[in-house]
C-alpha cells in the first residue's frame, strides 16, 4: 500500500505543508447510490481525518476506493493489522512550511560561447551572456562569480579572471539553487531527527550535512574600515618609537634634502607595518604613512573574489550530493503524509479490536457509534429469513442515529479498519439511503422519491435504507406504501430498513421475511428528557410517546392546559399504548 500511496502524493502533488486540502478526483464508483449515502460516509471521513496532523493526509484515504472484492477488504485488513496502536503524530504539528532562509551572498553569471548551451542556460533563473568578443570577456570583471560552461574561443583569457569558475555541464551551474531549497528546511531536520521512522531518519542523515556548506563560517576578511584604523594605530605607534631614536643632524639634514627616510625610521616603519598583518602594497610608506587608494580597491576586490570562488568551488566538490537534494526532500514529504496517515490511523483504531468478517446475514453485537460522545453499544441483524427491518420508535429516540450507523459500519468494514464491535456483513455493491424529508409532503417530492426507488438495482448485494417517507405522502396510504415497497424489494432479494412511525398501519400488512423492530422510549429523567434504550427490540413494535412528551411538558409548569392533557391520557390510556 506504501507504492500506492507515493505514486498518489506524486500524481496529485500533495504536500504536508499545504494549508487547504487538495482536491483530488475519488478513485472507483461509490457504493453509496444517493446523496444521503454519500453524506454519511463523508462524515466518517471526517471523524477519520480529525486524526490527522495534515490537511493533504486525509487524501491518502483516496488509496483504499470501494471494492466489491471480499480478497480486497481482507488484504487491507491484513495492512492495517500490522499497524502498531501507539503511534503519535503530535510531533508533526511543529513542522513549519519551509522558507528558504539562505541565499548566496554573491552575484553569478554563466557564461558560455555555444549558441544551444546559451539557449538551454535562459531557462535557468540566473543571469547569463552569451560572449561574441574580447570586450564581453572584460566586462565579465564586474561580476563575483563567473560560472562558465562549454566555452572555448575564449576559455585562455577567461582563467585569468579569479572569480571564475569551469563547470563540466548545464546541471552543474547554480547548484547554490539546491542549498537554497535545503536552508527551508534546517529547523525541522530537528524535529523528524525525534521520529520513530527509520526511512524519514535515514534522509534526513544523508542530506542535514550539507546545511554544513551554508553554516561554515568563512575566513575572516580584512575591510577598509579595519585597515584605515589600523592606520592610525601604525603612525602613532611609529611617533612614539621616533620619539626615542637619537637621529644625528646629517641623517635630518638628508632626510629633509633628499626626501629619503633615514634607515632607523625605515626600519621602524617596515617593523612596525608587518605586526598588523595587513598587505604591505596597501600602505605607502612614508611619514605618515598613508593608503594607496588603487592597491586597497584591487585588494578588497581580489579578497572577496578568492572567498566566493572558493565557497563556489566547495559547491562543486559536493554537485552530486546537491542535486539529489530535490528529490530527496520530495521522498521526504510523500514519507511524513504516510507517517501521519499511519498515526492518525492508529489513533483512530486503538480501541477497535474486532475485524468484520463477510457472510450472507448483516449482524453487528455491541458496536457503538463513532458519530456520539458516549454511544450506547447496538445490536442488530437482518438475515435470509428476515431480509426487512420495519424500525419504529420515538422521535428523537435513534432510529435515524441506528441507520447512519449501519452506513458508518459498511464505510470502515470497506475500508478495511477494525470495528469496536463483533460485526458480520455482506459486501454491499449498492447501499441506497433516503433521508428524513425535511419539507412538507407534496406530489413532486412523493413522485421523486418514487422515481429513485425506481433507480434501484436490485440483488443480494443491495441495502436499501429508508427514514420516514411517509413525509412526502398522505398518512392513510403511505403504510401500504411501504409495506408494497418492502415486499417488492425483498421479491428481488436486497436488505431493507425502513423507519416509519407507521409500525401499527404496516403490522396489519407486513410481507414475508419481515419484522417489525423498535427503540423504545421508558421514560423521563430528573431533567425531564426521554429515556431511551437505543438498542432496538427486534420484533417488538415500540410504543409510541405523545404521553411522554405531554408529561415533559406538565413538569415544566408553564400552563395548565399541559397539566390537563397530561392527567386525561394518564386517567383514559392511549391507545397505541396497548397495541
Amino acid at each position: 500500500m506504501k507504492k500506492e500511496m507515493i505514486e498518489c502524493i506524486k500524481e496529485n502533488d500533495l504536500s504536508p505543508f499545504n494549508l487547504y486540502k487538495t482536491p483530488v478526483k475519488a478513485l472507483g464508483e461509490s457504493i453509496f447510490k444517493t446523496r444521503d449515502g454519500k453524506s454519511v460516509h463523508n462524515r466518517v471521513l471526517g471523524e477519520i481525518g480529525d486524526n490527522f496532523s495534515f490537511s493533504d493526509t486525509s487524501n491518502l484515504l483516496n488509496c483504499f476506493p470501494f471494492t466489491k472484492e471480499i480478497q480486497k477488504i481482507k488484504e487491507r485488513q491484513e495492512f492495517f493489522k500490522k499497524i502498531p496502536r501507539n503511534i503519535n503524530n503530535n510531533t508533526l504539528k511543529e513542522l513549519k512550511n519551509p522558507k528558504q532562509t539562505w541565499k548566496p551572498k554573491y552575484g553569478i553569471v554563466a557564461v558560455t560561447d555555444n549558441e544551444d548551451t546559451f539557449v538551454k542556460l535562459k531557462n535557468l533563473d540566473i543571469p547569463v551572456k552569451f560572449l561574441v568578443n574580447e570586450d564581453d570577456v572584460l566586462d565579465l570583471q564586474n561580476y563575483e562569480i563567473v560560472q562558465v560552461v562549454d566555452v572555448e574561443q575564449f576559455s585562455s583569457l577567461i582563467e585569468q579572471l579569479p572569480q571564475s569558475v569551469f563547470l563540466e555541464s548545464i546541471d552543474d551551474v547554480y547548484l547554490e539553487r539546491y542549498l537554497e531549497l535545503l536552508s527551508g528546511w534546517a529547523d525541522n531536520f530537528k524535529v523528524l531527527e525525534n521520529l520513530e521512522d527509520e526511512e524519514i531518519k535515514k534522509i534526513v542523515y544523508e542530506i542535514k550535512p550539507l546545511l554544513e556548506l551554508i553554516g561554515v563560517s568563512s575566513r575572516e576578511k580584512i575591510s577598509r574600515s579595519h585597515i584605515e584604523n589600523s592606520l592610525e594605530e601604525i603612525n602613532q605607534e611609529i611617533s612614539n618609537k621616533i620619539k626615542d631614536l637619537n637621529v644625528s643632524g646629517q641623517t635630518l639634514f638628508s632626510m629633509l634634502s633628499e626626501g629619503k627616510m633615514p634607515k632607523e625610521i625605515e626600519k621602524i616603519v617596515e617593523e612596525v607595518i608587518k605586526n598588523k598583518n595587513i598587505p604591505e602594497n596597501i600602505f605607502e610608506f612614508g611619514i605618515p604613512v598613508k593608503i594607496n587608494e588603487q592597491e586597497i580597491e584591487n585588494f578588497i576586490r581580489l579578497q572577496d573574489a578568492n572567498e566566493n570562488t572558493g565557497f563556489s568551488e566547495k559547491i562543486k566538490r559536493n554537485s552530486k550530493a546537491l542535486k539529489q537534494i530535490p528529490e530527496k526532500l520530495g521522498r521526504l514529504s510523500a514519507l511524513l503524509l504516510i507517517y501521519d496517515f499511519i498515526a492518525g490511523i492508529s489513533i483512530f483504531i486503538k480501541d477497535n479490536e474486532y475485524w468484520p468478517e463477510f457472510s450472507e446475514e448483516f449482524r453487528i453485537e455491541n458496536v457503538k457509534n463513532i458519530f456520539l460522545e458516549k454511544a450506547q453499544a447496538i445490536s442488530f441483524n437482518l438475515n435470509q429469513n428476515e431480509k426487512c427491518s420495519i424500525l419504529t420508535g420515538a422521535n428523537s429516540g435513534g432510529k435515524t442515529t441506528l441507520i447512519e450507523h449501519i452506513i458508518q459500519i459498511i464505510s470502515l468494514t470497506n475500508f478495511g479498519f477494525p470495528i469496536n464491535g463483533q460485526v458480520s456483513i455482506p459486501v454491499f455493491s449498492e447501499v441506497y439511503y433516503f433521508a428524513k424529508n425535511k419539507g412538507s409532503a407534496s406530489k413532486g417530492a412523493f413522485e421523486t422519491l418514487l422515481s429513485q426507488m425506481s433507480e434501484i438495482k436490485p440483488g443480494k448485494n443491495t441495502l436499501i435504507l429508508a427514514d420516514e417517507i411517509e413525509a412526502v405522502t398522505e398518512p392513510g396510504v403511505a403504510g401500504k406504501i411501504i409495506a408494497a415497497t418492502s415486499e417488492y424489494f425483498i421479491g428481488k432479494n436486497c436488505f431493507l430498513i425502513i423507519a416509519t412511525h407507521l409500525g401499527y398501519e404496516i403490522k396489519k400488512v407486513l410481507p414475508k421475511n419481515s419484522r417489525i423492530d423498535g427503540i423504545e422510549a421508558k421514560g423521563l429523567d430528573e431533567n425531564n428528557e426521554l429515556i431511551v434504550d437505543h438498542n432496538p427490540v427486534l420484533g417488538r413494535l415500540a410504543n409510541s410517546t405523545p404521553e411522554l412528551i405531554v408529561e415533559k411538558m406538565a413538569r415544566s409548569g408553564e400552563h395548565d392546559y399541559f397539566s390537563y392533557l397530561h392527567e386525561y391520557l394518564k386517567n383514559n390510556g392511549n391507545g397505541q399504548n396497548n397495541l
